[in-house]
């Protein structure tokens, strides 16, 4: 009988942990779906013709990040691709490292609209890694915000600095990985 209960609080127990742990997840996917609507929202306003493109590829994905700076800097985020055809998001991280003549913190959003479904799977799949990007800017507050766009071999890239502090010129490297915590 001490056994029955004993299974019984365990599963209980189990049952518990395992429903406050999904739970959590689930807010922290809201909080990235919040932060990437944002984000896409934010291209959109800068270039309205950018919203046909995104609905018209078979996916994109999308990303906000947060870095300092000082010689060295980093940045990191969270983000989503997003396949049109079946709605479904996979959650992905970002992390950039730089080295330069360098000063600065500024959040960084970044977009990727991909050619073909293969590409987008391949990015899910394989992640993307750019190194040797060479930039040069300055700024402060709003009147940093500033905007690129780009190709990638999967498609168009862009990138739009949100507010911050920027001054220097670097050469930096960009990772983007599936994150397994939150798929």
């Amino acid at each position: 009988m001490k056994l029955i209960k004993w299974l019984a609080t365990a599963a209980t127990l189990t049952a518990f942990g395992l429903s406050t742990a999904m739970a959590a997840d689930k807010a922290k996917q809201d909080e990235v779906l919040k932060s990437t609507s944002a984000a896409l929202a934010a291209f959109y306003a800068k270039d309205p013709g950018l919203k046909a493109k995104v609905e018209k590829a078979p996916g994109y994905a999308v990303f906000s990040t947060f870095g300092i700076s000082f010689i060295v800097g980093g940045a990191g985020g969270k983000g989503i691709v997003h396949d049109n055809a079946t709605k479904k998001n996979t959650f992905m991280d970002l992390a950039q490292a730089s080295a330069g003549l360098q000063l600065g913190a500024s959040e960084t959003r970044y977009l990727f609209v991909f050619k073909d479904k293969a590409n987008m799977q391949q990015f899910i799949d394989s992640g993307w890694d750019a190194t040797g990007n060479v930039s040069a800017g300055a700024g402060a507050g709003t009147k940093a915000a500033s905007a690129s766009v780009g190709t990638f071999s999967g498609g168009d890239f862009y990138r739009l600095t949100k507010q911050g502090l920027e001054a220097g010129v670097t050469a930096s490297g960009i990772k983007v990985w599936k994150d397994k915590d939150l798929n």
